[in-house]
């Protein structure tokens, strides 16, 4: 087995973090066909802040930056991203440890929130020990300062694929994305899990100085409660994701003003109300 590594479009991470395995593929029946395949990566990464462990996610070691501002302010870690300090990514082991320096005068309350075991990769919930921590109370999200068209949506969706580097490699992984009003694709980050994507994206976002209310977040899966509350929390207006919302997340993006939309195959969208 061996590491391919590259460069990504939009400040991202790269094609990098998939490793080469070797297969055996039957098409047409018994017909055997030996295969090389290359396999998303996926390790611990730790989050410790002002010294303190909080939470062990299971995620792909692209873009650790965007992942700590991300998740700090998705999970509402801290009350503001200024609130965030300085971040270190150190090795270990298999994983990393993401040793982040918060303003102790600015946090948020998901700072007291305990996790119990480590979140895996499709999990974004994993380790929350009481159901008001699993639903949390979701602040109104500000209001888009301008009208987003379906067809906007149709056409960042329709590109999407290209901004994509690492899932075209291994097709196994999730992209978040940011796009302007009309539609254009102004940064994306991949990664296994959809919920450790749109925390990138958010973080990405927040790094870069771009206002959430000035566009849309477009992600490359369904929709449930957990990515209306990162989705909320980071000022986000609009999610549109490649299948339909759970009711649930449809109830939750209600009460707080989030519009949520999905891809309607082939070429039409579906805002939910």
């Amino acid at each position: 087995m061996g590491k391919m590594m590259g460069e990504n479009g939009e400040g991202g991470g790269g094609v990098g973090h998939s490793t080469f395995a070797a297969g055996s593929a039957f098409r047409g029946g018994e017909r055997r066909e030996d295969v090389a395949w290359n396999l998303a990566e996926e390790t611990p990464v730790a989050f410790v802040y002002n010294t303190e462990p909080h939470a062990v996610m299971m995620a792909t070691p692209a873009d650790l930056d965007d992942f700590a501002l991300g998740f700090s302010i998705a999970e509402q870690v801290i009350a503001h991203p200024g609130a965030f300090l300085t971040v270190r990514v150190e090795e270990e082991g298999m994983g990393h440890r993401l040793c982040i320096a918060v303003d102790p005068d600015e946090l948020g309350p998901g700072a007291l929130t305990e996790r119990t075991l480590a979140g895996g990769s499709g999990c974004g919930l994993c380790g929350v020990a009481e159901i008001g921590q699993a639903l949390r109370p979701l602040p109104p999200v500000p209001g888009l300062k301008r009208r987003i068209s379906a067809e906007a949506i149709a056409r960042a969706f329709e590109a999407f694929r290209d901004h994509q580097p690492m899932n075209r490699l291994n097709h196994s992984v999730h992209g978040a994305a940011f796009c302007d009003p009309g539609g254009r694709i102004l940064l994306c980050r991949e990664d296994v899990g959809r919920h450790n994507a749109l925390d990138k994206v958010i973080g990405a976002m927040a790094r870069g100085g771009l206002d959430p209310s000035e566009g849309f977040v477009l992600l490359s899966s369904r929709c449930g409660a957990e990515l209306v509350q990162k989705a909320v929390a980071g000022g986000v207006s609009l999610l549109a994701t490649l299948s339909a919302p759970t009711a649930l997340a449809v109830d939750l993006a209600r009460g707080a003003g989030l519009i949520l939309a999905a891809r309607d195959r082939p070429e039409g969208v579906i805002f939910f109300q």
